[in-house]
């Protein structure tokens, strides 16, 4: 059996690894074949930009070579993909080699698309590129005092990202000693200030108590870059020294030319994390269309599930395991402060007060995230 898993995320490379072993009989005898097709040789730990957008990473701690990451009886290729012959059974990657398989794993992530609102990629700073990230930092270095605005595009990867950079910008000015001189106003596209109910109703007092403003249905029509405004669809305008963003998200360019799903998310089933129409085709991660958080834990969940399914399916015939939307999300509150939110389909997060303990627990995971993605953890 020919097993493909395309894309070298953290959960393309969970499944990976947790098939090398699985499956470590099946491999050695050549009952199976286990392939990697990833974009990167380096493979990237991108909560850790956020740390570098304020100066407490540098970019080199993030990155991994991928190879060192996988097991050894993995075939590992950089050769993205380009067409996807699901009918077929195969794919043709960027250098006009064909992979055949009997089991697919697509696992190929998203990109954000600042361009698509006019002036966001020029009048803004943001930290999903280490490059944007680099770049906030600086700018918040030399940033003296004025009127910070965050806004935020939907959906986008990582939906606690704009708490954290609130709580992040606020302590940060607060230990520059200009807190006092800078207006932190947050602005969010729907009726509350988090798309995650309870999120919202834990971080609003949290807001209130550091002095942050908020606007709620703002959705960013345009930045004049040259006056430094923002405008709304709904017609309101806010001026800004310095503008933070968030931006949207789609899924990859590849998904959306090959037309898997609309804005590049592919159709999956809820629970067997399988594409619509194809039993043999596994989808997770950021690329799916599922009503979960597009982050590294609830790929890390996916992933434990669809590695036990085609384990089981290699072995047994029938996958045993359904995902139940589980996702776990840690949400720093400040430098030293944080609390999580752990949640699924049916049960909603329910948020304790931030405490030293789990930041310190999050920083602690910065390091095992290695360990994580290895399926060691």
């Amino acid at each position: 059996m020919r097993i493909l898993v395309v894309g070298g995320g953290t959960g393309g490379t969970i499944i990976a690894n947790n098939l090398a072993r699985r499956l470590s009989a099946e491999l050695r005898t050549g009952k199976v074949s286990l392939t990697m097709l990833s974009a990167s040789d380096r493979h990237m730990y991108q909560p850790g930009l956020l740390y570098v957008a304020f100066g407490q990473m540098m970019p080199d701690t993030l990155y991994r070579d991928q190879a060192s990451l996988l097991e050894a009886s993995i075939e590992f290729h950089v050769d993205p993909v380009k067409h996807f012959m699901l009918d077929e059974r195969r794919v043709k990657t960027q250098s006009d080699r064909v992979f055949d398989y009997d089991i697919l794993v697509i696992a190929t992530g998203s990109r954000m698309v600042p361009e698509e609102i006019p002036g966001l990629v020029e009048g803004s700073e943001t930290f999903y590129s280490e490059a944007g990230a680099i770049k906030m930092y600086k700018a918040l270095r030399n940033f003296k005092g004025g009127r910070v605005a965050i806004v935020v595009g939907v959906p986008h990867k990582c939906p606690i990202a704009p708490v954290e950079v609130t709580f992040s910008l606020h302590d940060y000015f607060k230990t520059r000693g200009i807190r006092d001189k800078v207006e932190i106003k947050y602005h969010y596209p729907i009726n509350r200030i988090h798309s995650i109910e309870n999120v919202a109703k834990w971080a609003k007092p949290e807001f209130d108590r550091m002095g942050v403003a908020y606007e709620t249905l703002f959705n960013l029509k345009e930045v004049d870059v040259q006056n430094k405004v923002i405008h709304s669809e709904e017609d309101t305008e806010y001026a800004y020294d310095l503008l933070i963003s968030i931006p949207a998200h789609r899924g990859m360019a590849v998904i959306e030319e090959n037309r898997l799903g609309q804005a590049g998310w592919i159709p999956t089933d809820r629970h067997q994390l399988t594409m619509e129409g194809y039993d043999n085709v596994y989808v997770l991660g950021d690329t799916t269309n599922l009503p979960v958080s597009k982050t590294g834990s609830a790929a890390h969940f996916e992933a434990e599930v669809i590695a036990d399914n085609i384990a089981s399916i290699v072995k047994i015939g029938t996958p045993v395991r359904e995902y139940d939307g589980k996702v776990y999300c840690f949400i720093e509150a400040g430098h030293d402060q944080a609390t999580y939110a752990m949640f699924n389909y049916l049960n909603p997060p329910d948020l304790k007060p931030a405490n030293k303990s789990m930041h310190w627990f999050k920083m602690s995971y910065n390091q095992m995230y290695w360990s994580s993605v290895r399926g060691l953890l």
